[in-house]
């Protein structure tokens, strides 16, 4: 079958009967790994499916989830898809008032969400939502009392499905014959970085041809890779990963706990594949360089004696050359004694590929997982395109987000805007015409980005064309690179650089709360809070020194003069973090313009 005539659906029909037995997904309950077979999948999705057209939902509805991920998050996304309708997600992590737009936004009329505390946003703007039918609630634990006629439980409605089927045990299949390659199979709202999210509406087509003809050239998946499922599925970026591409691939994903417990989590499967937003990555990196810092001294040398050694061969790697045999045995020597323990307590020993997506990220903290010896690939795409737009094909450069997926068109404006063209492309903003023409023009997407490709077509994203600085003095600068050679330390959280018409860069700073108190205890300085941490004069060195590392790997017109700490860690709830934990720079900026304004009162 031709993979851009086919669905979702009909994939997972396919599966079924191939895989059968096979383990799908493994959830963990009570401390155990829980495995789900694709006969088990399949059936769990054709239940719902029934179900749901039991509720009164019909071809072409939407239907929305909140919820952390969990198998019935997917089984409630492919059903919704199999009976024609469209899933939309939700972060779980919006407040009552941002799940009741996309829930408006969308017309919903059914929601699935994962427990009480989510059940109850839903409820308190209930009345608000003329579309919406029935709250399904996948954990009924808390709400057994309640007295609201729109609740229903998941398994409830599995139980519809059930005698559903008995009495028409064709009507699912038919249905799934009936799913078309350019239906829309869910919406994914975008961050709402620049405005009210506006919602990305994905055909089959559109999510196929990304995974067969853009990902797979660069990412090579079989069905004996697995992976964690830990970032948020309404995310173009995991809904890729946890949803689509198994279908494709035939894969095994695991749900993570919660996303607390990832890197145990990944120790336990030691997943085969890893995919992680810069902010994980980071995380990780920063972990490893504290832990090398409290550990004894003979490990201490150890580690930096073989990291040259581990950069050498990270470059031959690259390039895909053989090593010569001197740095060959001494990097054999340094796998046994350096780099493999690290990767065991990083939970990546079996890890094939390590990939970086959703936003910039370090060339340096990409550099720290390459010199390892684990393949790390940065791949560069928008919820748009469906995920990714590029990626390296053969060679991996230090910077670079690779080469453009060979199943797309792609060239630069003349002001280095990234344009691409292809069927994954997506089918435009539901309800936002005006939103769709801006961005698609003559059949190009228009990106936003900046970007500048090499002489042997390898891109290098410069940064988002709104977030340019430019200079009173007239110098454009990337505030991005610099804001990730901050975040390099294992000090600094957050970096963001100020400069836009101002005659030199300053930079707002939030700190990496638990490293740095851990660095003041090992010191003896007083803390309790946040705050304290951020006024104390020795923190305010240790920042200062930091920076001051950064300052001398770049031009004198890129570097930081001044910077404040902030006296509050950023956050989700105050708007000023997207649910990927992106920074809301307009948003930022005026929360902490008088901040802003004594770094520019005087020098």
């Amino acid at each position: 079958m031709n993979g851009l005539e086919t669905t979702l659906p009909k994939l997972l029909t396919e599966k079924a009967r191939t895989y059968r037995d096979r383990t799908a997904m493994r959830e963990k309950y009570k401390g155990i790994w829980q495995e789900i077979s694709w006969a088990e999948y399949l059936e769990k999705t054709r239940l719902f499916c029934l179900g749901l057209l039991e509720l009164g939902m019909e071809r072409g509805d939407h239907a929305s989830i909140l919820g952390e991920n969990c198998p019935e998050w997917v089984f409630a996304d492919v059903a919704v898809q199999c009976l024609g309708g469209v899933c939309v997600g939700i972060y779980p992590t919006n407040s009552p008032d941002q799940v009741k737009y996309i829930l408006d936004h969308s017309r919903s009329r059914i929601v699935v969400v994962k427990d009480q505390e989510q059940a109850d946003k839903v409820l308190s703007v209930k009345d608000e939502l003329p579309n919406l039918l029935k709250i399904v609630v996948i954990s009924m634990k808390g709400l057994r009392h309640y007295d609201e006629p729109s609740i229903v439980g998941y398994r409830e409605v599995e139980e519809l499905g059930r005698k559903a089927h008995e009495k028409d045990p064709d009507r699912f299949s038919d249905l799934v014959e009936r799913t078309d390659p350019d239906d829309v199979a869910f919406i994914v709202y975008t961050s709402g970085t620049t405005g009210p999210p506006k919602g990305a509406m994905i055909s089959h087509r559109n999510i196929i041809h990304q995974i067969t003809a853009c990902l797979q050239p660069i990412l090579h998946f079989t069905d004996n890779d697995s992976l964690l499922s830990y970032l948020p599925l309404c995310h173009i970026f995991e809904r890729n990963l946890s949803m689509a591409m198994p279908l494709v691939f035939g894969y095994t994903v695991n749900f993570a706990e919660s996303i607390d417990t990832v890197q145990e989590n990944i120790q336990e499967i030691s997943p085969t594949f890893f995919a992680a937003v810069p902010r994980i990555l980071e995380k990780l990196h920063s972990a490893v360089l504290i832990k090398l810092e409290d550990s004894t001294w003979l490990k201490r040398s150890v580690v930096r004696f073989f990291q040259p050694v581990g950069k050498k061969a990270a470059v031959y790697k690259m390039k895909r050359e053989r090593m010569p045999l001197p740095l060959f045995a001494a990097y054999g020597i340094g796998y046994l004694c350096s780099f493999r323990p690290v990767l065991d307590k990083l939970g990546l020993l079996g890890c094939r590929c390590l990939m970086s997506g959703g936003a910039p990220i370090a060339p340096e903290v990409l550099e720290f997982f390459r010199s390892l010896g684990v393949t790390t690939v940065e791949m560069y795409g928008l919820t748009e395109t469906c995920g990714a737009a590029t990626g390296p094909h053969h060679v991996i450069k230090h910077g670079s987000v690779g080469e453009p997926c060979r199943g797309l068109e792609f060239q630069l404006a003349e002001d280095g805007e990234i344009l691409v063209k292809g069927d994954s492309v997506f089918t435009g903003y539901y309800r936002d015409e005006q939103s769709t023409r801006e961005v698609i023009q003559e059949g190009w997407l228009h990106t936003g980005d900046i970007g500048q490709l090499d002489d042997d077509g390898h891109l290098f994203v410069v940064d988002r064309k709104k977030d340019i600085i430019i200079t009173s003095g007239g110098k454009n600068i990337s505030p991005s690179e610099i804001e990730n050679k901050m975040k390099c330390s294992p000090y600094i959280k957050e970096a963001i650089v100020i400069g836009d018409g101002k005659k030199y860069l300053t930079a707002l700073i939030q700190l990496d709360f638990e490293n740095v108190g851990n660095w003041a205890q090992a010191r003896k300085l007083p803390y309790t809070t946040y705050k304290s941490l951020a006024v104390n004069s020795s923190v305010f060195s240790l920042v200062k020194e930091e920076i001051g590392k950064v300052n001398e790997t770049l031009a004198n017109v890129e570097t930081i003069k001044k910077f404040k700490i902030l006296e509050k860690e950023l956050d989700q709830d105050d708007e000023e973090l997207t649910a990927t934990q992106k920074v809301k720079r307009k948003v930022v900026a005026k929360r902490f313009s008088r901040e802003i304004e004594e770094m520019y009162g005087s020098r």
